[in-house]
């Protein structure tokens, strides 16, 4: 049984759950997100320097959970660079626990990315879970879909010693792995990695946005 611990519709940007940069870096000086339409929405978009630059939203300081059910209703932003995420993390001292619920990587080499219209669309994501940054252990590829056309649910159960992701509430992966910490929530748009970088014909603006519909969060009873 759930109790519901957390949830966001995204009625208005909470300022008090939300941060929008992670904690290494400053807040980037373009504004590339929105709370419009009961969604969140993150862009591509250049800065005053002309380069691409991450966004991040997390509860970092201001939400953490140890065990439960967490889940995301999202549609993905297509293009060359765009890496999309949903996770829980911490940075625990010199440690960092970590479990990716979805990422993908439209740009990457097919299966990651088909190009539709010319553009590279997301069309497989992967779950991972890192004991600390350099000990990962698991890790899944999910084909689906075109990850861009329409919203699906990107969901985790964390239980003490096992993790369990859903993929539309169907069980895609599970592993057995103690991951006692608390952990925060992390919504962010970067570039890079398998998706290569950005270039000029990676689509800005808000008609190309990764769209959040809810974050829930429930704990166990």
């Amino acid at each position: 049984m759930y109790t519901l611990s957390f949830n966001d519709e995204f009625d208005t940007f909470n300022t008090s759950r939300w941060n929008d940069k992670i904690w290494y870096e400053t807040a980037p000086d373009t504004k590339n997100y929105t709370v419009e339409d009961g969604k969140l929405k993150i862009w591509p978009q250049k800065d005053s320097t002309g380069k691409f630059f991450n966004r991040t939203i997390d509860t970092d300081g201001k939400y953490y959970q140890t065990y439960g059910y967490f889940e995301v209703e999202a549609k993905l932003p297509i293009g060359k660079g765009t890496w999309p995420a949903f996770w829980l993390f911490n940075h625990i001292g010199a440690r960092r626990p970590e479990i990716d619920v979805m990422e993908t990587y439209a740009g990457g080499a097919a299966p990651w990315g088909t190009i539709i219209n010319g553009q590279p669309h997301p069309t497989m994501y992967a779950v991972t879970v890192w004991k600390d940054q350099t000990v990962q252990a698991g890790m899944k590829k999910i084909p689906t879909v075109d990850l861009s056309a329409g919203f699906h649910k990107y969901a985790v159960k964390w239980e003490p010693n096992k993790q369990t992701f859903y993929f539309d509430g169907r069980e895609v992966y599970s592993l057995n792995v103690t991951m006692p910490d608390p952990m925060y929530l992390m919504l962010d748009l970067w570039y890079g990695s398998a998706s290569g970088q950005p270039d000029n014909t990676t689509p800005q603006g808000k008609s190309n946005s990764y769209e959040v519909n809810y974050i829930r969060a429930w704990k166990f009873k």
